[in-house]
């Protein structure tokens, strides 16, 4: 039988993106894991932020596209609460070796997961 860590590497796929001798810890934690987590989830960050556009008196969809660019961008970094549960979607994927090694470094890993994930949605405004 499979363990949870094995499972979960499993359905999140492969590596996205380089990975060289010369890449940092950061960048392997970003293309190994953060990357893989970010595409499997991605309906669900979609249905998320349209919940929480939603709730925010649906101001979102009036926008036009490039405010909507910026509403993401501003809603991800300065609404915290929505932050942190954006975080907890991609903490719940994490195996227990990956949370120990996104601890050592969290402030600058958990910056570059929120940018990936700004850019995925920005990338995807026709969906949302």
């Amino acid at each position: 039988m499979k363990t949870k860590d094995e499972s979960l590497l499993e359905i999140r796929g492969a590596s996205i993106g380089l990975i060289t001798a010369q890449s940092s810890s950061e960048e392997k934690f970003q293309n190994q894991t953060l990357r893989p987590i970010l595409k499997f989830q991605n309906e669900l960050f979609i249905e998320v932020f349209r919940n929480y556009a939603q709730k925010q008196k649906g101001v979102y969809f009036t926008l036009s596209p490039e405010k909507k660019e910026n509403y993401i961008e501003n809603a991800i970094q300065r609404d915290i609460k929505f932050r942190n549960a954006l975080k907890g979607i991609v903490f719940g994927l994490f195996t227990v070796s990956e949370y120990k090694e996104y601890i050592q470094n969290s402030s600058n890993l958990n910056k570059r997961m929120m940018n990936l994930l700004i850019e995925r949605l920005k990338s995807q405004i026709q969906i949302i």
